[in-house]
């Protein structure tokens, strides 16, 4: 009795443990520069980046230019480097005409678009589509302003450059920021019964589309076989797929003063679980893929572009 009184009293004890909240913080500490850093002494301005990765709105490609832009400010200091803040340079090019801002009305359109994959009926999503086409028909002849998308003249560089007492420019482009399936065949990042029976799986039926599965799996005969369709629960373990996130960026570094080219290169960086047990979640491997990106490529401009 007093075992199991014992045990009534820790399984109490470990239910009330778990009450309350679990709190994530996580606070980005910048690396001190030191006396002697590259940039000491220098400013730089970020201009906004081109999104070119077919962005599904632009509140999307917007999100995505801060989160390069952040990383970026980040190992820019890092390196010794002062930088203006970045709304004071958004809001700059504004009122200087020389990127512009787009209406909330000239957004509704991809709304109505959305609402066309919904529970609604056909007469109700003929009417968004009629909305869609006079929309359409009213912007015929205007362009769509989109920060970082402009070219910029050598003046209008070194009018940046004054504004800020800037030695140097920064302008880039997104190419590539998406999901993609990544092929491996590492149990730590499969899992040990989807490796066994994925790789045989693989062996007998190769690579086929989801339906094609289905159809021999209909065929096959029951017993051993039978355990191949484990894998068929999660397609992408059958396959041999995680998900990856995939950052493509080019930057540039222009001279402030003549608008010079000093410095470009690109970098291309896929990121994925290390294992099972790791975060899966797409911003945390996207935020991996930005970090590790623009850390590579200030490297660079530190040691080859100054």
């Amino acid at each position: 009795m007093k075992r199991l009184h014992y045990a009534l009293v820790g399984l109490m004890l470990l239910l009330l443990s778990g009450c309350g909240q679990t709190v994530i913080e996580t606070l980005k500490v910048p690396q001190a520069s030191g006396p002697y850093a590259a940039g000491q002494g220098r400013t730089i301005v970020i201009l906004p980046f081109a999104d070119y990765s077919n962005a599904d709105s632009l509140a999307a490609a917007h999100r995505r230019d801060m989160a390069i832009t952040e990383s970026l400010t980040d190992r820019l200091v890092a390196n010794g480097f002062n930088l203006p803040i970045q709304e004071d340079v958004f809001a700059y090019m504004v009122n200087q005409s020389i990127i512009s801002l787009v209406p909330y009305e000239q957004n509704t359109s991809l709304s109505l678009n959305n609402e066309l994959s919904g529970e609604w009926s056909e007469v109700m999503k003929d009417r968004l589509r009629g909305y869609i086409a006079e929309q359409q028909v009213q912007r015929s002849n205007q362009s769509l302003g989109s920060p970082g998308t402009h070219s910029l003249t050598p003046q209008t560089v070194a009018k940046i450059g004054r504004k800020f007492q800037a030695d140097y420019i920064v302008r880039g482009r997104i190419l590539e920021f998406k999901t993609r399936q990544e092929h491996t065949w590492e149990p730590w990042k499969r899992g040990i019964l989807p490796f066994i029976f994925g790789t045989n799986d693989q062996l007998f039926l190769g690579f086929a589309r989801t339906d094609q599965y289905d159809f021999w799996n209909d065929m096959r005969a029951d017993g051993f076989l039978g355990l191949l369709d484990y894998s068929r629960d999660e397609q992408e373990y059958s396959s041999g797929q995680l998900d990856q996130a995939v950052v493509q960026i080019r930057i540039w570094v222009q001279e402030a003063a003549t608008g010079n080219v000093i410095w470009t290169n690109r970098i291309d960086v896929k990121s994925s679980p290390k294992s099972m047990w790791a975060d899966k979640q797409h911003d945390a491997l996207f935020e991996q893929s930005i970090e590790t990106g623009v850390t590579t490529l200030v490297d660079n401009f530190i040691y080859t572009g100054l």
